[in-house]
């Protein structure tokens, strides 16, 4: 059973052993490096990352990868150079069954990554150039000289006549590779497996970003209240986590009032009033790790229908949590879901994403990914070290407000350990509270 907030569990394994084959991190919350205990091990990270995308690729039909995935390729060779280059396509890692991998990089970043990146041979930092997503026309030759390339590598290692996995590619660069007589196949499946079962480093890294946004939710805590809107909100969000270390914040939803339902999925500028519910999803990363983590507060005071629709989403939750371990199925954990009907919707494709896992790491959308759509047909086991969030949601009757939680976790033999801590056992209502001294409080 998960150490769920407001319930009862049995005792299970701290978070930084999930990974038994890991050693445990000490001081969890604290990601800085000291001499005297050891903590979160950055060339270890990298080095077990690597040795895992390259099991899979051993054990796979596969002579290599081409990865142009900004999450496989931070993954697969610890390197980073910023957010902003997430969906330019322009970074391009090869790696081949036993070889260090070798990274086309901006020219400057090369250059940076030669000489502060010693973990791999300086002449595996290249840099290179792509079409920047077709700003550079076709006729200049970009993609067939860069499938060249790598197709001469390859043919160099013996690899060009085994299938090429890809992650995902612009479709000029898949005809280049075509061209070369490269057979391209769907690589990214081989990369979701390496990234599925998380390290000790890296659940705690995962830890060490739902710790800053739990501190954020306590800031919006205290700020919540009518005459505030939804657009300050996330400015709040966004100044708490960059000044403590967040190193992209990159979506917050805040979604307040009759916004609630149906869900949106983006803020506002609207201004928070007495007795609003609000919730919010901070999605930001430490170190690559990221978050996805909603809360549901009220403003001034809460309904009963409020507290009702609340209450509901909890006990999914809960009931939710309680199946999740290592042995069990995905379809254990998301029959305790509403089905779509229940809750306004005609069809589980219509209201996928309300109801639902998803598993965290790098990336947001990593396995397991569970939900009534697909997973009582299609189940998959769990397995310890697998880490996810649960989101649940449920409306008022009148369609007035909604209650959306999300919980992230670690599966662990005997159930699962909680990464977001921020309270989220009950409805809790935020700002002054409003008292008419003929009712006081208790």
């Amino acid at each position: 059973m998960c150490n769920a907030h407001g319930g009862t569990a049995k005792k299970s394994i701290p978070f930084y052993q999930a990974n038994l084959h890991s050693p445990a991190i000490a001081s969890p919350g604290d990601a800085t490096s000291v001499d005297w205990e050891e903590r979160v091990d950055f060339s270890r990270l990298r080095t077990e990352r690597l040795e895992k995308a390259q099991r899979q690729l051993e054990s796979s039909s596969l002579g290599a990868l081409v990865l142009f995935d900004m999450n496989n390729i931070r993954y697969t060779t610890g390197t980073h150079i910023g957010n902003w280059a997430r969906d330019k396509y322009f970074r391009c890692v090869l790696l081949m069954r036993g070889k260090d991998p070798i990274l086309w990089d901006i020219g400057s970043a090369a250059k940076t990554h030669q000489a502060y990146a010693s973990w791999n041979a300086p002449e595996n930092w290249r840099a290179g150039v792509s079409t920047w997503r077709g700003a550079i026309p076709e006729e200049v030759g970009i993609e067939k000289g860069n499938a060249k390339r790598i197709a001469n590598i390859l043919r160099e290692h013996g690899l060009a006549g085994e299938p090429i996995g890809v992650d995902v590619v612009e479709l000029g660069v898949l005809r280049a590779f075509e061209a070369e007589g490269l057979t391209i196949v769907d690589g990214n499946h081989l990369m979701l497996e390496a990234r599925t079962i998380k390290t000790a480093d890296e659940v705690a890294l995962l830890n060490h970003a739902a710790t800053l946004v739990d501190g954020t939710y306590e800031e919006l805590y205290r700020f919540l209240r009518p005459g505030v809107r939804e657009n300050e909100c996330v400015a709040l969000v966004n100044e708490f986590l960059y000044r403590n270390g967040s190193e992209e914040v990159e979506a917050v939803n805040a979604i307040s009032g009759e916004r609630c339902s149906p869900h949106p999925h983006v803020f506002s500028n609207r201004y928070l009033r007495p007795g609003d519910t609000a919730y919010f999803d901070i999605i930001h990363s430490f170190m690559g790790y990221r978050t996805c983590y909603y809360r549901t507060l009220n403003v001034g005071s809460a309904s009963q229908a409020q507290r009702d629709a609340y209450k509901t989403a909890r006990e999914f939750m809960d009931n939710a949590l309680t199946e999740v371990r290592a042995g069990a199925s995905s379809a254990d954990v998301v029959k305790h879901f509403p089905a779509a009907q229940e809750f306004g919707f005609s069809s589980e494709e219509e209201a996928f994403g309300l109801q639902y896992c998803h598993g965290i790491g790098l990336g947001l959308w990593e396995r397991p990914l569970m939900s009534r759509y697909h997973s009582l047909e299609h189940p998959i086991e769990l397995e310890e070290g697998m880490t996810f969030a649960i989101e649940t949601y449920w409306p008022t009757k009148d369609g007035s407000a909604a209650a959306r939680i999300e919980e992230e976790v670690v599966v662990t033999k005997d159930g699962c350990e909680m990464l977001t801590r921020f309270p989220a056992d009950q409805l809790y209502v935020a700002g002054k509270q409003y008292w008419t001294g003929v009712d006081l409080p208790k």
